[in-house]
């Protein structure tokens, strides 16, 4: 068993592998056909069309159409004039799309940093994985071995840059260029090897003589941007190796990892509870270096055939409690709709930590508990938020988050309680001793009353609601509150005059007038929307 821990502030000299698919769309194709049900063997070239400029050209082509001439570009009836007998298929640029992003998962078996290099090959950031696999020559070897197994066709070169790898993945037959030693492969290749030149750039620069790469290495840079632009001097610069520009990893790089190799995949279910526990004690440690605790915890079990399945747990606050993360794998695993299949078995396992946040250590007394109360009864009531999460789904466990608005009707609204808890509304809080402003509970709807005021734009003296009257004794006001335009807000609501009132028998309500007095025909209506407890 091997196992690789890392955190994200390790610094080291980066490796990348660059993997090519020159027959992309034409080995998903042939991959389609094996897998489908009652399919018959079809020995025939296979072509991929596409209609460009009112004729079907051919825009893809597999190992043995290459063989007999047959070239992307071709118009399908001259290649039809060359080979009668030969296999047709349309163009499907999103299906490939999948297609790749399918082999990049396979990949991430092999590192998490794996990055797209459209539209036909992948970069993998190998920066300290090589040695799960004794050595870059022997990584390269797996992951082709493990491609070729489900007959996809690729090219693999290793370098110092992502630049780099992928030209000599494509333009040469190097398979490792030593750390320091990418320019004197790359200066070898073709101009075309420049991942950002364009075709006609390449035509400028044969007609003045410059053909190979080392060819406008030895130019000034200076002349080079005058003539073809900055972007051909970065991505010299990159290629040859003396800038490395990191790679954008589909899914983004966890800030603490670890994971397990195995040499033989297992199928025993029950050892998995105790992989976990192990990457749990590792990524604990290496947060506790650096004072964090996790947010989400991601466990993904690869397994021998290609498949990845993934399992995501949430915290509500930062935690490095092991037990307490096992047991929600353990809950998600139970509420699982369809079970975790080891299929063949699974060959690597990681634990990943994608989002962390600063966790001091918290004051224990001599029996380690914490000593302050409140303190741990929150955390009783965030843990078991936790495990209602993982057991119902985040979509199902809600909780009220303040908005920055002064409409009563707006004022919160429901979100997941795995958010994180932001307070939006600006309004001050109380002083000690002071009433709430507002009721806890309003009226899904204002309800209507009778009020009689002693001046029109004044507080009511007396009101009657569902036929009851209250003669005011007390009275606070008013809070104008206006209609909120600049939040795409109604033209036909009004103004609002709120007042906190009491009557004689002590009895506080939440009562307002709606629009300025004098903009109605009749007398002001009045609406009671909350009661105070």
């Amino acid at each position: 068993m091997e196992s690789i821990s890392k955190s994200a502030n390790a610094v080291m000299s980066r490796r990348y592998l660059a993997l090519w698919f020159p027959f992309l769309a034409t080995d998903r194709l042939h991959r389609k056909r094996h897998i489908s049900q009652g399919a018959e063997p079809d020995d025939r070239p296979l072509v991929v069309t596409e209609k460009i400029k009112g004729a079907l050209r051919i825009t893809a082509v597999d190992p043995r159409a290459l063989k007999l001439g047959l070239v992307q570009g071709m118009t399908l009836a001259d290649a039809r004039a060359r080979i009668r007998e030969v296999a047709v298929a349309e163009s499907d640029a999103i299906s490939d799309a999948r297609f790749l992003d399918h082999l990049a998962e396979l990949c991430d078996r092999f590192t998490p940093s794996v990055a797209l290099d459209l539209p036909d090959g992948l970069i993998l950031d190998i920066t300290g994985c090589d040695h799960l696999f004794d050595g870059e020559t022997q990584l390269r070897k797996r992951i082709l071995s493990r491609l070729n197994r489900i007959n996809i066709n690729v090219l693999a070169s290793i370098a110092s840059t992502p630049d780099a790898a992928r030209a000599l993945a494509r333009f040469s037959k190097v398979e490792i260029a030593p750390p320091g030693k990418d320019e004197a492969f790359v200066k070898l290749l073709p101009v075309r090897a420049l991942a950002a030149i364009e075709r006609e750039t390449v035509v400028a620069l044969a007609r003045a003589g410059l053909k190979k790469v080392g060819d406008l290495s030895e130019r000034p840079s200076q002349v080079l941007a005058a003539r073809f632009g900055q972007d051909l001097v970065t991505c010299l610069v990159r290629t040859l190796g003396r800038e490395d520009a990191r790679i954008t990893p589909i899914r983004p790089s966890p800030s603490v990892f670890a994971e397990r190799h195995f040499p033989e995949p297992f199928t025993q279910m029950e050892a998995l509870e105790g992989v976990l526990a192990s990457l749990l004690d590792e990524t604990i440690q290496l947060m506790q270096e650096r004072d964090e605790g996790g947010r989400v915890f991601e466990a993904s079990f690869l397994r021998s055939d290609g498949a990845v399945r993934r399992l995501t747990v949430q915290t509500g606050r930062p935690s490095r409690h092991a037990s307490f993360i096992l047991r929600l794998f353990r809950e998600r695993l139970e509420t699982l709709s369809d079970r975790l299949d080891p299929g063949f078995g699974f060959d690597a396992v990681r634990l990943a930590v994608p989002v962390t946040e600063v966790l001091s250590a918290a004051q224990t007394d001599l029996d380690g508990h914490h000593l302050d109360e409140a303190t741990r009864k929150n955390e009783a009531v965030s843990d078991l938020v936790d495990q209602l999460i993982v057991r119902f789904g985040r979509g199902r466990v809600l909780r009220f988050s303040p908005r920055d608005t002064h409409d009563p009707d707006h004022d919160a609204r429901l979100v997941s309680a795995a958010d994180a808890v932001t307070l939006e509304n600006s309004a001050p809080p109380l002083e000690a001793g002071e009433p709430p402003r507002r009721p806890l509970q309003l009226f899904k709807h204002p309800q209507p009353i009778e009020a009689l005021a002693e001046v029109p734009d004044g507080p009511p003296m007396r009101f009657r609601w569902r036929r009851v009257l209250h003669d005011v004794a007390r009275a606070e006001g008013p809070e104008r509150i206006e209609p909120e335009w600049w939040h795409g807000g109604s033209s036909e609501a009004r103004t609002r005059d709120y007042y906190r009132v009491e009557d004689a028998a002590g009895c506080r309500f939440w009562i307002f007038r709606q629009g300025h007095y004098g903009e109605q025909e009749a007398h002001p209506r009045w609406f009671l929307h909350g009661v105070f407890a």
